[in-house]
């Protein structure tokens, strides 16, 4: 299926992108960087505009997600915007009953954990009508970005199970882990429900405008690179299958995942997202030289002295030219303590370092 005529990548606005170019492989005359996780957090504009709106609220309100997703771009003069939502976004169109609470994290009314539940989950699929929100949203940023390509973001199959399967944040994702080996029938149907739901959710913001997508698998590198291999992988496939005719670029990223980082890249992706424990020269080698990368600022270091936080910027942009490609970014997201004039004085050194 061809774009829509008045997609970006087709009426030219981001086809040249720095971003895009990179992600395609090329070295553009400037290093491209943006932030996971720079839409809100650390912003006090964010903040104000969030005052008494709840998270998941906010993101299925058009304009504000939008506004949103558009206020670090104006700010930090950032190579992209990333759409703001939340992984579990698709889970709540598609019925879930979830919601994310203060100092917790994603919370479900219940866990699924049985054949039965399963069964339930799965006779509610993420609707055309259901993603309405979301594909306006999308196109109100698009229309303001102009040349700044915005990323489509979902999380990955693997992700969505664990909370599902947990009902909540999880250290270990033992209850996931153990379903996934004491029921693999139904841990299978959970994973390749979930890989329609957030494929379709990708899906729906490409079409409307995005050049870019992001899948974020937040809780692999808890997994062994075999039980990744053999029950998280086919289901990370199948998601981005959702994509696969479409003409835009796949990052994939998660945390702890050095050991997965080429079972990672085999499930259909483009670009690699390297977290801040694997440096990137390290990561290009262990990814045969061929694949573009993204990343990978500590964020720890975000709240050191800028000469300590410079001298890491430099190395990691020194690590990135050996890949074939590389997009400035950091290791895992933004912490919401963060000095915003920190994030917009690191786009400039990398910007400057190019030159």
């Amino acid at each position: 299926m061809n774009l829509p005529s008045t997609h970006p990548l087709v009426d030219g606005r981001t086809t040249n992108a720095p971003l895009i170019r990179a992600f395609r492989g090329e070295r553009p005359e400037i290093t491209p960087v943006w932030f996971m996780r720079q839409a809100g957090r650390s912003l006090p504009e964010y903040l104000k505009l969030r005052e008494g709106i709840g998270m998941l609220d906010a993101c299925l309100r058009p304009e504000l997600a939008s506004e949103i997703t558009l206020q670090p771009v104006r700010r930090h003069g950032v190579d992209a915007g990333i759409f703001f939502s939340d992984i579990v976004i698709p889970l709540r169109l598609a019925g879930v009953d979830v919601d994310i609470v203060p100092g917790v994290g994603p919370v479900l009314g219940e866990a699924v954990r049985t054949p039965a539940q399963v069964d339930r989950l799965v006779s509610s699929p993420l609707t055309d009508e259901a993603m309405a929100p979301i594909r306006e949203a999308v196109a109100l940023t698009v229309a303001e970005l102009g040349s700044t390509p915005l990323i489509g973001f979902a999380g990955a199959p693997f992700t969505l199970a664990a909370y599902l399967v947990e009902g909540r944040p999880s250290r270990d994702h033992l209850a996931a882990r153990t379903m996934m080996h004491a029921d693999p029938a139904s841990w299978a149907r959970l994973t390749e429900w979930a890989a329609d739901v957030t494929g379709a959710f990708l899906r729906g913001q490409v079409l409307a405008g995005a050049s870019a997508t992001q899948l974020f698998d937040s809780w692999a590198g808890s997994l062994s690179r075999a039980d990744y291999i053999k029950h998280v992988a086919p289901s990370s496939e199948r998601a981005l299958s959702h994509v696969k005719d479409l003409p835009v670029s796949v990052v994939h990223f998660g945390t702890g995942t050095e050991h997965l980082l080429t079972a990672m890249h085999d499930v259909g992706a483009d670009v690699m997202g390297v977290d801040y424990r694997t440096p990137l020269d390290k990561a290009n080698r262990l990814l045969g030289g061929t694949v573009p990368l993204q990343g990978n600022i500590d964020p720890a270091l975000l709240a050191a002295p800028w000469p300590v936080l410079e001298a890491h910027v430099r190395d990691v942009v020194v690590r990135g030219r050996s890949a074939p490609a590389h997009v400035v970014n950091l290791g895992h997201g933004v912490p919401p303590e963060t000095d915003p004039a920190v994030l917009t004085k690191i786009v400039e050194l990398v910007h400057s370092l190019s030159a």
